[in-house]
C-alpha cells in the first residue's frame, strides 16, 4: 500500500509553533478532557467496582445503570453482563484550603453511599456487594467456581423432576394426575422459585427482564393445568409435564451458558494463578516457615526457591538467579537479578535461591494491580454495546405485547381462519389422554393460543443481545493481559480497531531511551574564576538529574557510575516538562537542559559548541550555575531495533503516522531517516501544549488519532489522543494517562495489540448480527406466522432449547477468539 502523508498535521518549528499561545483561540481545546490537570481541579475519588447478583439480560443491565446514574453522586457508571459488575464513577471532591478535611467527610460517608447504591438495587431485586481491592486476585475466582456448583446442584434437582415427569408421561393414567400436580409444584418451588421471584420483582419494579418472561411462560402452564384438574369442565388438558420440561430446558441451557461464561475468565484465572497462596517466612530462629500471603506485611523477610513464583513485590537481598517475567510482561527472555533489585510477584524463579524483602503486600502487588486493572476493563463497555442495551431495556416489553397480541389472535380469530391448526379432540386424546403435551397438537383455540403465546415468552432471548459485547470484550481483554496488554475497557478496544493516524513520542519510545553520554565540552569561563573539568560538569549534572525519571537522567548516572563520581545533595528540585530541571548545588541555582531554556539569550562559544554536536545526532545539555552556561553534554540514543518494523507494518495497514519531539531538529530528522518517516511526518522541539495541539489538529484531519508516548510531557497528548498508548517503561503518569498500556520493552505489543482489537471487535458484530437476526427470525416463526401454511410451530419445550442455545453460540463464538489470536503472524511476545 503507498504511503500516506501528513501535510499540515504536524506543526514545524516555525514561530507560531515555538509559542503556545496560538493555542487560546481554539476552541476544541476548551473541552477540558483535552487540557492538562492543575492542582485546583477537583480531585476524583477512586472508581466502584460493584458485583451485582440477579443479572439475566440486557434488560436488566440497562435497568441497573438507570437506578445506578438516577442515585446523588454518580457521575458515570458501566455494567457487565457476563462479569456481573459495576464500574461507577463518582463525582469529584471538592478541592480548597479545606480539600483534606472535606475528603475524610467523604470517606467517613462512603459506607452511606454504598448503603444507598445496595438499597436502591435491592429494590429492583438485584443485590450489590463491593469487590474488594484488597482482596486475594484468587478469591474472585473461588468464589464464581462456588456459584458454578450451586447452579450445578440446583440443575439435578431440576433434571430429577423432568425424569419422573417424563416416565409419567409414556404411562398416562388419570389417577397419576395428582402426582404429576405434585411434580409440577415441587420444580416450580425448588428450582424454579428464584426465576419466579426474580421475575415478579423485576415486574413489580416495571422493568420486565428475562425471568420475567420465563416466569409468566412456566406459571401459565402450570396454571392452566391446575385449572383442567380442578375443573375438568373447563376442557384445558393437564401438562403438568410442561413447566417441569420448561424449567429443565432453562437451567440446563443456563448452566451450560455459565460454564461457558467461566470459561470467558480463563485468562484471568491464569494470572491470578501467578500469584502462590503461601509463602517461606523467614524468622529470626529456625527454618522458614510457611504462611498465607494475605499475612506479610512490608518489611518481613522471605525465602524463594528455584522453581517457585514470588507471592509478593519485594527487594532481593541475597542471592543471584534469574527470573521468568513472560506472564506479567510477555517478555520472553529470563531477566537476571542481584541483591538491590527489585522484584516483581507473580515472576518464576528459575535457577538460585533468593533471600527478599516485602515491599507490599500480595493485595498490592503488580500481579494484582494488573487483574484489578483488567477487571476494571471487562465493567467497562465499549460504545457499540449501547445500541444492544437500548434495544434489550426495551425488548422485554414488546415480547410481552407480541405475546398477549399472539394469544388474543389465535384464541380469537386464527383457529377460526384456518381451522386444520387443530387436531381432532378423539385423536389428541387418543395419543395423550388428558394428561397432554402441549404443542403436541391442541385441540380448542384457548390451547392453541396459550401454546403459542408461551412459547413467544420462552424462546425471546434478550440474553444473546446483552451477552453479545461483553463476552467478546471480556476474552479479548483478558488474552491481552496475558500477551502484556493492559485495555482500559471496551471503548479503548474499539477505538484500537479504528485507528487511522498514530502519533509517536521519540525518547524512550521510539528509541530504547537508555542513550549514552558521547562527549563533555566544558566552557570557558570569566577569568575570576577556574573552568570545570569534565568530571566536575558531570558530577553536577549528574547530582540533578538523580531527582528525575526523565531517560536522559539514566545516561549521566550511568556515566558518573562509571567514573565513581560522588553525587552532591540537592535541594529545591524540581522538573520542567520539556525543558530541563532546576534545584540548588552547594547554596547556587543550577539549571539543567535545553540551551535556549537554561540562559536566556544563548551566543558565543555555548551556541557553536551547541550547534556542532547536534549536527552529529545528539542531544544536548546545557548546565548552568548562578546564570552563567559551566559547559555542555552531548547525549545519543538509538532507535529500537523492533521499530523500523513496527512503523512499516502500521504503515501498510494503511494507517498514517507522525514523530511528536521535543528533541532538536537534527536528531529527530536523522532518527525519521533511519525509521522511513516522510519530513513533513516530524516534528521536533515539540513542547507538551504543541504536542497536544498536534493531537487536535490530527483528529480534525483523520481520527480517530492514538499517540504513543511514555514521559511526564507525554500525559496531555496522551489524555487528548482518542486512544493513549503508553510502553511498560514510562512513568506511572503516562501509563494512567493512557488507554492502552504496552508492558515491557517491545513496540510489536502495539501490533498485537491492534490485531486482538480488530478480531475482538469482529466477533463483537458476529455476535450482535446472530443475536438480532435470532430474534427477528425465530419470534414470528413461535408466533404462528408458519403454523397456517407448513404447519410449522415451535412448542414451549423447543422454545426453551432454542433460547439456550442462543446465549450459548454468543458465548462460544466468543471463546473462539482464542483460536483466532493463536493464529495471529504475531503471536505476542508472552505467548
Amino acid at each position: 500500500m503507498a504511503a500516506q502523508q501528513l501535510p499540515d498535521v504536524l506543526p514545524t518549528r516555525s514561530t507560531e509553533s515555538r509559542h503556545p499561545e496560538h493555542l487560546q483561540n481554539d476552541p476544541s481545546l476548551d473541552d477540558p478532557s483535552l487540557r492538562k490537570p492543575s492542582l485546583r481541579d477537583p480531585l476524583p475519588p477512586d472508581p466502584l467496582l460493584l458485583e451485582i447478583e440477579g443479572m439475566k439480560c440486557g434488560g436488566c443491565v440497562r435497568a441497573v445503570e438507570q437506578r445506578l446514574l438516577a442515585q446523588p453522586g454518580v457521575r458515570q457508571t458501566s455494567v457487565n453482563l457476563l462479569t456481573r459488575t459495576a464500574w461507577i464513577e463518582r463525582e469529584p471532591f471538592p478541592a480548597g484550603a479545606d480539600a483534606q478535611r472535606e475528603a475524610q467527610t467523604e470517606a467517613q460517608s462512603e459506607a452511606g453511599f454504598l448503603q444507598g447504591l445496595q438499597e436502591s438495587l435491592a429494590a429492583l431485586g438485584f443485590q450489590a456487594s463491593l469487590r474488594e481491592q484488597a482482596a486475594p486476585p484468587s478469591q474472585a475466582i473461588r468464589q464464581q467456581e462456588r456459584q458454578w456448583w450451586s447452579r450445578w446442584r440446583q440443575l439435578v434437582v431440576a433434571l430429577l423432576l423432568l425424569v419422573l415427569s417424563g416416565l409419567g408421561h409414556l404411562a398416562p393414567q388419570p389417577g397419576l394426575l395428582w402426582l404429576h400436580g405434585g411434580i409440577a409444584t415441587i420444580a416450580l418451588a425448588v428450582p424454579g422459585r428464584p426465576i419466579l421471584l426474580a421475575g415478579a420483582r423485576a415486574a413489580l419494579a416495571g422493568i420486565p427482564s428475562m425471568d420475567t418472561l420465563i416466569g409468566l411462560g412456566v406459571g401459565s402452564a402450570y396454571l392452566a393445568s391446575l385449572v383442567g384438574l380442578l375443573w375438568p369442565a373447563s376442557g384445558l388438558p393437564c401438562f403438568f409435564n410442561e413447566p417441569v420440561m420448561l424449567l429443565g430446558f432453562v437451567l440446563l441451557g443456563r448452566f451450560l451458558e455459565e460454564r461457558a461464561r467461566y470459561r470467558t475468565g480463563e485468562a484471568l484465572q491464569k494470572l491470578a494463578a501467578l500469584q502462590p497462596d503461601t509463602a517461606l517466612l523467614v524468622m529470626e530462629a529456625g527454618p522458614p516457615r510457611q504462611v498465607r500471603v494475605g499475612g506479610l506485611r512490608p518489611g518481613d523477610r522471605i525465602r524463594v526457591l528455584p522453581g517457585d513464583r514470588l507471592p509478593v513485590d519485594a527487594l532481593v537481598l541475597e542471592g543471584t538467579s534469574s527470573l521468568d517475567v513472560s506472564g506479567l510482561t510477555g517478555e520472553p527472555l529470563p531477566q537476571t537479578v542481584e541483591p538491590g533489585e527489585e522484584v516483581a510477584a507473580g515472576s518464576l524463579n528459575l535457577q538460585g535461591t533468593l533471600l527478599l524483602e516485602v515491599r507490599r503486600p500480595g493485595a498490592e502487588s503488580a500481579v494484582a494491580r494488573i487483574i484489578h486493572l483488567v477487571e476494571q476493563a471487562m465493567a467497562r463497555k465499549a460504545p457499540i454495546q449501547g445500541l444492544a442495551d437500548r434495544v434489550a431495556g426495551r425488548f422485554t416489553l414488546a415480547v410481552l405485547a407480541l405475546a398477549l397480541a399472539t394469544f388474543l389472535f389465535w384464541w380469537l380469530w386464527g383457529a377460526a381462519l384456518w381451522p386444520a391448526v387443530l387436531q381432532p379432540a378423539h385423536h389428541a386424546h387418543a395419543v395423550h389422554g388428558r394428561h397432554g403435551l402441549l404443542g403436541a397438537g391442541a385441540t380448542t383455540p384457548l390451547v392453541l393460543a396459550l401454546e403459542l403465546a408461551i412459547a413467544v415468552l420462552v424462546v425471546a432471548c434478550p440474553c444473546a443481545l446483552g451477552l453479545a459485547t461483553p463476552t467478546a470484550i471480556t476474552v479479548g481483554t483478558g488474552l491481552a493481559a496475558r500477551r502484556g496488554l493492559l485495555f482500559r475497557g471496551g471503548e479503548a478496544i474499539e477505538t484500537a480497531a479504528a485507528l487511522r493516524t498514530i502519533l509517536f513520542d521519540k525518547t524512550g519510545t521510539l528509541t530504547r531511551g537508555r542513550p549514552l553520554v558521547t562527549a563533555l565540552v566544558p566552557l570557558p569561563q570569566p577569568s575570576d574564576r577556574p573552568g570545570p573539568g569534565e568530571a566536575r560538569l558531570l558530577q553536577l549534572a549528574a547530582s540533578l538529574e538523580a531527582t528525575t525519571r526523565h531517560p536522559l537522567a539514566y545516561a549521566l548516572l550511568q556515566e558518573a557510575e562509571a567514573r565513581e563520581l560522588r553525587l552532591l545533595e540537592v535541594s529545591a528540585a524540581h522538573t520542567i516538562p520539556g525543558a530541563g530541571v532546576e534545584g540548588e548545588l552547594e547554596g547556587q541555582s543550577c539549571r539543567l537542559g535545553r540551551l535556549g531554556w537554561v540562559v536566556r539569550d544563548p551566543a558565543g562559544p555555548a551556541l557553536e559548541a551547541q550547534q556542532r554536536l547536534e549536527a552529529g545526532g545528539a542531544t544536548v545539555l546545557a548546565l548552568a550555575m548562578g546564570g552563567e552556561v559551566l559547559g555542555l553534554i552531548a547525549v545519543q540514543d538509538q532507535p529500537r531495533p523492533e521499530a523500523s518494523s513496527v512503523l512499516a507494518d502500521l504503515r501498510h495497514r494503511g494507517l498514517q503516522l507522525g514523530l511528536l519531539s521535543g528533541d532538536h531538529a537534527e536528531a529527530v530528522r536523522r532518527l525519521g531517516g533511519q525509521l522511513g518517516l516522510a519530513p513533513q511526518e516530524l516534528a521536533w522541539r515539540q513542547t507538551p501544549e504543541e504536542k497536544l495541539a498536534a493531537i487536535v489538529a490530527a483528529q480534525r484531519r483523520s481520527a480517530p488519532v492514538a499517540m504513543v508516548g511514555d514521559g511526564i510531557n507525554d500525559a496531555p497528548a496522551l489524555a487528548a489522543a482518542d486512544l493513549g498508548i503508553a510502553v511498560g517503561t514510562g512513568t506511572g503518569i503516562a501509563q494512567d494517562s493512557a488507554g492502552l498500556v504496552v508492558l515491557g520493552e517491545r513496540l510489536d505489543g502495539i501490533l498485537l495489540g491492534l490485531d486482538l482489537a480488530s478480531r475482538t471487535m469482529a466477533k463483537v458484530r458476529q455476535n450482535l448480527a446472530w443475536a438480532f437476526g435470532y430474534n427477528l427470525l425465530l419470534l414470528p416463526v413461535a408466533a404462528g406466522a408458519l403454523l397456517p401454511s407448513l404447519g410449522l410451530l415451535i412448542n414451549p419445550p423447543l422454545a426453551a432449547l432454542l433460547m439456550a442455545l442462543s446465549s450459548i453460540t454468543v458465548v462460544l463464538n466468543a471463546l473462539a477468539l482464542q483460536q483466532d489470536v493463536g493464529q495471529l503472524g504475531i503471536r505476542g511476545r508472552g505467548s
